[in-house]
């Protein structure tokens, strides 16, 4: 897929000269649209039980709310949400290092190839390229760049989804953490993002959707609509 395609997310043009040239597609094009309404759910990929818990809560949640979720397709945080939005019947969206055809990690064969089935698998590199560390750095910003807002679970002082929180910010996309117990490092990351990088605070689905969707946002077109039935 080219940025000429109808299908194409144009959310990533907002990467400009860094927009990805073209696009491999695993799924049913016509789900690109669930893009325009979605959340990128992102952390550690060695989590705890507290981050695959609220990851699993808050991709249901938002799932409920009808958002699409979008993630690496990693273990941990990533995994956890993917699992949870096709536990719900929501699109899921699963950004990869590689190829479309070379699902990785290997343990998380049976959910790539789920999310393929209902959702989409995506690529900027064609198929057959092995996944690399630098390759994952890359990744990163499509995720920030295809979704409303990217909302961070649970992140150690160097885990990989600072990145894409860096990416989000850099955008001027809304950007969320969760916070942890004080005491774990496992949170240290999310932490420090709402201390240093300016990074909301959210504990809920609704706080979450909140991101993408500022309060008032519906009822603004509520009104106006109001106002202008009562001038007629």
């Amino acid at each position: 897929m080219t940025p000429e395609h109808p299908a194409w997310p144009t959310a990533l043009d907002s990467l400009e000269l860094g927009a990805p040239l073209t696009l491999w597609v695993r799924g049913d094009p016509a789900r690109l649209a669930s893009l325009e309404r979605s959340i990128a759910l992102v952390g550690a990929r060695a989590a705890s039980g507290y981050g695959e818990h609220v990851a699993l809560e808050s991709a249901a949640g938002l799932s409920d709310r009808g958002f699409a979720i979008v993630s690496g397709g990693a273990y941990g945080v990533d995994a956890a949400a993917h699992r949870a939005a096709l536990s719900s019947g929501q699109v899921t969206v699963a950004f990869l290092a590689g190829g479309v055809d070379r699902l990785y990690p290997a343990g998380n064969d049976d959910l790539l190839q789920r999310v393929a089935r209902t959702g989409l698998l995506m690529a900027e590199l064609p198929p057959g390229s092995t996944p690399t560390r630098w390759r994952f750095l890359m990744r990163n910003r499509l995720i920030a760049a295809a979704s409303n807002a990217t909302v961070v679970v649970e992140a150690g002082a160097r885990s990989g989804s600072l990145n894409t929180a860096g990416h989000a910010a850099q955008l001027g996309r809304p950007l969320g953490a969760v916070p942890g117990p004080i005491t774990s490092p496992a949170s240290a990351g999310c932490h420090r993002l709402i201390r240093e990088y300016g990074a909301i605070c959210v504990t809920s689905p609704d706080e979450m959707a909140e991101l993408a969707e500022p309060l008032g946002e519906h009822l603004g077109a509520g009104e106006s609509q109001a106002k202008t039935r009562g001038d007629r």
